[in-house]
């Protein structure tokens, strides 16, 4: 008997160290370096993919004269916090890859914590629509989403299948679809959610939140309100006709229940293309989080996202800029197969900034910013209000000598809340409040 329980101890704690390695493993555990709200939470993480599809969708490249008629079809993972059975267990492998400047698709893997199909945790869990950017996928930004999970968050993140980037004839299509597209998943994500489907079972549709990366923050900035641009139009050979400023079909991209977006390098602006019309930005009223590097030379600074910014005159909103960073602010760290070519790893890699170190500050800003506008927890505000503008002039004088790893109490200490002593650096936090 004693060697039987021995044994199964011997199991168990085997388990828990392989469980512990994968976590650690897994880009969306931070490092020790990282500000306060950015390590994982209390719950387990569940993953698992579905098959979305819909008729009579448009595509401006699905013909030669005019676009018909076609069912679109859409891959979408979701991460969810699963149940406390499912706390033991070897962390997902995600497959994916990215076009390369030839088109063809360049494999690679990224280690994960969540359990794939593992059983949802009852609750009411805020629903969060993850969007990607152009020719992206789902599984570059899994950081993200498991670390959200982890924290009591459901998130559905649609693979928009774009044509390869490199081939810049096809940019239409994910002009005309990211809109289009997300609407549709919202819609169908809140109606899983309020009958308890599938991984929705503990999602609260009411509770709706968008984040979205570079084209996937043009579709978050169509989806929170912001009118898109009449050109869009001809442009989209018809396709976003009836959804542009003053068309009869514009309000069917407006999300329902939307208490808050993230926009991480959006796309307003691209190739010389507005794609929202003037004064387009005063139409937004959900809290807004952006996320931009002011070397952002792909959807531009300013002129750029820190013009959305100051035009979103009636949501209350925050502009975080993480300085002499570019574009490449988002996807997770630089997979091994994604090192060869400069190519390859500039989908991944900032010129400046260390990626984890990026990842680590917008999984603390983010959880920080959704816990309060979503959730509710006013114990967050700290954390984003109040905080002086430029964190390189933030101050502890009483903090220990040396490498302390204590974390800033805000308050009377200047160093931004939730930063050890000479890790906040870099960086810039506005606030303006809607009118």
């Amino acid at each position: 008997m004693l060697r039987m329980i021995t044994s199964a101890l011997a199991v168990a704690a085997a388990l828990a160290a392989s469980s512990l390695v994968a976590a650690r493993d897994a880009p969306a555990h931070p490092g020790v370096d990282a500000p306060e709200l950015a390590p994982l939470g209390g719950h387990a993480v569940g993953t698992t993919e579905l098959d979305w599809r819909w008729k009579d969708q448009l595509d401006p490249l699905q013909a030669k004269d005019a676009p018909v008629p076609f069912e679109r079809h859409l891959r979408v993972r979701v991460w969810y916090p699963a149940g406390v059975a499912s706390a033991a267990g070897q962390g997902i492998t995600y497959h994916s890859s990215l076009p390369g400047p030839d088109t063809v698709e360049v494999p690679f893997d990224i280690p994960g914590l969540a359990l794939s199909d593992a059983k949802p945790e009852p609750g009411h869990f805020p629903l969060v629509i993850l969007a990607h950017g152009y020719s992206n996928t789902p599984e570059a930004l899994a950081w993200l989403a498991e670390n959200l999970a982890s924290k009591g968050y459901v998130v559905a993140a649609p693979a928009f299948a774009d044509p390869p980037i490199s081939q810049r004839a096809k940019f239409v299509s994910p002009l005309a679809r990211r809109p289009l597209d997300l609407a549709l998943v919202v819609v169908r994500a809140q109606a899983m959610s309020r009958k308890g489907e599938g991984p929705f079972a503990g999602a609260d549709a009411d509770h709706t939140a968008l984040i979205g990366y570079s084209m996937g923050g043009y579709g978050v900035l169509a989806a929170a309100g912001a009118p898109l641009s009449p050109s869009l139009a001809p442009l989209t050979r018809g396709v976003l006709g009836p959804y542009v400023a003053g068309g009869v079909k514009a309000a069917d991209l407006v999300s329902a229940d939307l208490k808050a977006v993230v926009a991480i390098s959006p796309a307003s602006r691209l190739g010389g293309v507005d794609l929202f019309g003037p004064g387009a930005f005063e139409a937004l009223r959900a809290p807004f989080f952006f996320i931009v590097g002011d070397q952002d030379h792909s959807v531009g600074y300013d002129p750029g996202v820190r013009t959305v910014f100051t035009e979103a005159t009636h949501a209350p909103r925050y502009l975080l800029t993480f300085k002499e960073a570019a574009h490449s602010i988002a996807l997770g760290p630089v997979p091994d197969e994604m090192q060869a070519r400069l190519w390859d790893k500039d989908w991944f890699e900032d010129p400046v900034w260390r990626k984890e170190r990026l990842m680590s500050l917008e999984e603390h800003f983010i959880t920080a910013f959704l816990d309060l506008y979503v959730k509710g927890d006013v114990s967050r505000a700290g954390y984003l209000d109040g905080l002086i503008e430029n964190s390189d002039a933030g101050t502890w004088p009483e903090a220990p000598p040396g490498r302390y790893g204590g974390y800033s109490p805000g308050g009377t200490v200047t160093l931004w809340k939730g930063f050890q002593p000479g890790h906040a650096a870099g960086m810039k936090l506005e606030f303006l409040p809607g009118t």
